[in-house]
């Protein structure tokens, strides 16, 4: 399947991997593509959430999870818990498995470099949008072989963590390092064109055609900052964006190999 893979050497490939994943026996199949991905000479990033665990921690700790457009009210409490989960327990999760699998895997969190910049969103608590990537820690570990896995923790100009969006990170990331490719691995086939029905996937979208989704309905919830993620990325010259099921085996090979198994999105 690799071998189909033409015209990404060199390139730099952005997959975001959705909590759910994490805590499925699917993430292992997903580290060793990315190994594959980085042995085929793909300079591969990658960045998770924790949603789901973070929501578990929460409710060990008599905390309500509430959200807003998709995006998680945080308090300092709940900041506390996040980074415990984020930089802690999935990086780490993850990072190990790539390195388990043959790869050179780095953790690091947004904060770290001050890769990610934030400015909060007071209404949400410490929550941040995400401001600026800078890319110069990035580009060393890429230049030099290294698996990027990046938690989204972000630090805003005072030095305060903010808990940014997983998604909105990678559109981020992925546009700052012109990549050619942004991938965010859901546990959906895709955009649907019914919530829950999986056989109304849309195969194909260009970005003119994401507003209007938000706007009639069509997508909603935590479907809402893929599609501003996919947004941020291909305007700001990303070539194509892939909203995909990560939990088919192999998925993240079928869908560079051509064989498109969610919704692919070009300008």
């Amino acid at each position: 399947m690799i071998e189909k893979i033409s015209g990404l050497e060199g390139c730099n490939v952005v997959i975001k991997l959705g909590g759910n994943l994490l805590n499925d026996d699917i993430v292992e199949d997903i580290a060793d593509d990315i190994v594959r991905l980085s042995r085929a000479g793909v300079r591969p990033v990658v960045v998770h959430g924790g949603g789901h665990e973070i929501s578990r921690m929460m409710e060990r700790m008599g905390k309500e999870p509430v959200f807003v457009d998709g995006l998680r009210v945080t308090d300092k409490e709940t900041l506390d818990i996040v980074a415990m989960v984020l930089c802690g327990k999935e990086n780490l999760k993850l990072t190990s498995l790539v390195i388990k699998k043959g790869g050179k895997a780095v953790g690091l969190s947004g904060k770290d470099g001050k890769t990610i910049v934030g400015k909060r969103i007071e209404k949400l608590g410490w929550v941040g949008e995400v401001k600026e990537v800078k890319t110069e820690l990035l580009d060393v570990l890429l230049e030099r072989g290294y698996i990027p896995v990046i938690s989204p923790i972000a630090i805003d100009d005072e030095g305060n963590l903010l808990n940014v969006n997983a998604d909105i990170a990678a559109g981020m990331i992925a546009k700052a390092l012109k990549a050619d490719k942004l991938l965010i691995l859901t546990d959906v086939p895709g955009i649907l064109k019914v919530r829950d029905d999986h056989s109304s996937r849309i195969h194909q979208l260009r970005l003119k055609e994401l507003s209007q989704l938000m706007q009639d309905g069509t997508v909603s919830e935590g479907m809402i900052p893929k599609l501003r993620a996919v947004m941020q990325a291909l305007e700001g010259g990303v070539k194509s964006a892939h909203i995909m099921n990560g939990m088919e085996k192999h998925s993240i090979l079928l869908e560079l190999a051509g064989e498109y198994t969610g919704t692919v999105i070009t300008v």
